[in-house]
């Protein structure tokens, strides 16, 4: 992996419509590009890892233009990657978001989002959603072999929700056909962990992405990849039914632990 820095015209970009999942109104990546390598993520297959050297000047002179809102920290690719331990941007980021009384969401996967528990409950109305893919170690290893455990990640929700941080979890992406047996154990985990609510989103395969996710699909379970093929035939997304099929289990499933489907 090589890392740049490089220089942006703007940080903040605005969320023209409605966003009903992650209740932001604005976006904001420390980074382009991600060092987790998640094989089901385009940023996945780039090997270059941009460093927004400019983002605190910008983040300072954009945020004095704006409404008071919700800034989504990490919505394209995780604020807290490898590259964050070095560099720091995030941490220095929430501090300016937490000067200028904004809200703020946080979207990751890394444990290392517990260094930040100082600035993060000071922020107003802050949330952490934390992601996961499984429970099961081997999906884990295929797909993100890189990113902490699923079970360092839940304790990384109880530890932020004993702080007195709404964190939530995100079944994000939902891959069909292998984390539906799963979904009852993630939720009642979630709620043990104290969870106070879970995110769904399905599996998109736009692209290449699709033919590239295929093979490695067929390194977990090569009688899926048929399965994929037909489900994904006509779209990017599953059909219809299939995405209201899951829906329908999630909600039974948060309905049963007492668990909110939305923040």
């Amino acid at each position: 992996m090589e890392y740049k820095y490089a220089k942006y015209n703007t940080l903040l970009n605005k969320i023209t419509n409605k966003d009903n999942l992650f209740v932001g109104n604005y976006t904001l990546d420390p980074y382009q590009n991600c060092d987790f390598g998640c094989r089901y993520c385009d940023s996945a297959f780039d090997d270059v890892i941009y460093i927004k050297t400019d983002s605190l000047q910008l983040l300072e002179k954009e945020i004095k233009k704006i409404e008071k809102g919700m800034i989504i920290v990490g919505s394209v690719v995780d604020p807290y990657q490898e590259a964050e331990k070095k560099h720091k941007i995030t941490r220095k980021l929430l501090k300016i978001i937490e000067h200028n009384n904004f809200y703020a969401h946080v979207l990751t996967k890394s444990d290392l989002v517990l260094r930040d528990i100082d600035i993060l409950s000071k922020i107003k109305g802050c949330i952490v959603t934390i992601s996961i893919i499984s429970l099961d170690k081997t999906v884990l290893n295929i797909f993100e072999k890189n990113v902490p455990s699923s079970k360092e990640r839940l304790n990384v929700i109880k530890k932020l929700s004993e702080n007195g941080i709404k964190t939530g979890l995100a079944v994000m992406p939902l891959l069909p056909f292998i984390v539906e047996e799963e979904l009852e154990e993630i939720v009642k985990t979630a709620k043990q962990n104290g969870a106070h609510y879970l995110l769904h989103k399905h599996l998109e395969l736009k692209g290449d992405q699709k033919a590239i996710f295929l093979k490695i699909l067929s390194e977990l379970n090569p009688d899926l990849v048929s399965k994929y093929e037909e489900l994904y035939s006509g779209s990017y997304m599953p059909d219809q039914s299939h995405i209201a099929k899951v829906k329908d289990m999630v909600d039974k499933y948060c309905r049963k632990y007492d668990m909110p489907t939305n923040i």
